[in-house]
């Protein structure tokens, strides 16, 4: 008889909400493995308990034991922001003959629910459980935000995000200790609750809109499209320049931003590229480098004005300002003052793959441009010129009027 592991779903940790089919898993179980805090909860079963976390620990705990039954006991439910993703598969691969069995739990999603007589199928869930996420956005573009919190992503921090976004008024319904006795479940605005404090381990219901109009309509946001080219006039402008509207499209289109990248925009004006980056790179970070003051300035009202938090503002000057920051994946450069080899050195240093577009308004710039990316360790390079016109109405005709031409110079890293 081949032995058999079951991956255990054990709701949120009380004993009255293990299921039927867990029990039995723990009856016939010589070995149980888990958090302490769930080995602590589980009815008397004579099995030896190991404490265990972490993925390599819960194996090295698999490996050593005698068992023909064993369980690895996981809170919640084994597909809800659970250790169960990908570790059936890391039994099998250390293990070699083992029968692998996953039971589903009780998720706090849906103990939460239950305390507030809620359906939860529309509902967006997200993890900020010692990860980053982009709160503010995710918020915006989804009526009902169900969040697991933890790490430094409190409860008390998540509602101050919110409010700093001019979302304070946003429905926030907290639930702790789900399934126990002492539950506790809090509803009220961001501002009332982002004062208040709240077990380490939390989950949290966000309704950004609930009542927040006399409509109960959603206010209107600056740009609600996937689409990227935000037209000029949507920004916060002055005499700094501005990547234009034609352009900045086609230089999204080179860098091909993915939902969680990290991306640097050297030399970032007015903030249209970060933001259009910000907006794209929903779960990622923005990292906007501008020397400027009045531009810094920019860039950080139109943060503000595009609701977006996972917009990060470094004042100074590239190369030096590059330094310390996370690794890009993406990375834009609008402006770099004479440094342009020093800058794309540091870049090619942080990340070797790195995906990189130059903007160039000037032939000296281009030629640059164009040798430093066609040197050993670059691939893949582009050159593109992008020249618009736009319509202008004179004497009752519409005349098209040619903007600047500007080149675009990219190429990938070559790892």
């Amino acid at each position: 008889m081949a032995r058999k592991v079951s991956i255990v779903g054990m709701g949120p940790g009380d004993s009255a909400l293990i299921t039927h089919a867990a029990i039995q898993a723990l009856s016939q179980a010589q070995l149980v493995v888990g958090a302490r805090r769930l080995l602590d909860s589980l009815p008397d079963c004579g099995a030896t308990k190991v404490a265990a976390v972490a993925g390599k620990d819960v194996l090295a705990a698999l490996d050593n034991g005698e068992w023909d039954r064993a369980v690895v006991a996981l809170s919640g439910d084994v597909g809800m922001f659970s250790g169960a993703r990908g570790l059936a598969a890391r039994v099998r691969a250390q293990l070699g003959d083992v029968e692998v069995a996953t039971v589903p739990g009780i998720s706090s999603m849906q103990c939460l629910a239950a305390a507030l007589e809620r359906p939860w199928q529309d509902w967006r869930f997200i993890s900020a459980h010692g990860v980053d996420c982009d709160l503010v956005a995710e918020a915006r573009a989804h009526d009902e935000l169900f969040l697991v919190t933890g790490g430094q992503n409190t409860v008390p921090v998540l509602c101050e995000r919110l409010v700093e976004a001019g979302l304070g008024q946003a429905r926030v319904s907290v639930g702790e200790r789900l399934g126990y006795p002492e539950q506790r479940v809090v509803a009220g605005t961001a501002e009332d609750l982002a004062g208040q404090q709240f077990e380490q381990l939390s989950v949290m219901l966000v309704e950004a809109f609930q009542g927040a109009g006399a409509d109960g309509e959603k206010p209107e946001v600056a740009w609600p499209w996937a689409t990227p080219g935000i037209p000029d006039e949507l920004f916060m402008r002055s005499r700094v320049p501005m990547t234009k509207q034609e352009v900045r499209a086609a230089s999204l289109a080179k860098l091909r931003v993915a939902t969680t990248d990290v991306v640097w925009d050297v030399g970032a004006g007015t903030g249209s590229v970060s933001i259009e980056c910000a907006l794209l790179a929903k779960l990622g970070r923005v990292f906007a480098i501008e020397r400027k003051a009045e531009a810094v300035k920019l860039v950080r009202e139109n943060a503000r004005r595009f609701g977006l938090s996972n917009v990060e503002v470094v004042e100074g000057l590239a190369p030096d300002a590059l330094h310390g920051l996370p690794a890009p994946d993406a990375v834009f450069v609008g402006g770099s003052a004479g440094t342009l080899a020093q800058v794309l050195e540091v870049v090619r240093a942080a990340n070797p793959a790195v995906r990189v577009c130059v903007s160039a308004i000037t032939v000296e710039t281009l030629t640059s441009a164009t040798q430093l990316l066609a040197q050993d360790g670059w691939e893949g390079l582009e050159v593109s010129q992008v020249q618009a016109s736009r319509a202008d109405v004179v004497a009752g005709y519409h005349l098209m009027r040619a903007q600047n031409p500007v080149f675009l110079v990219s190429a990938r890293g070559r790892a």
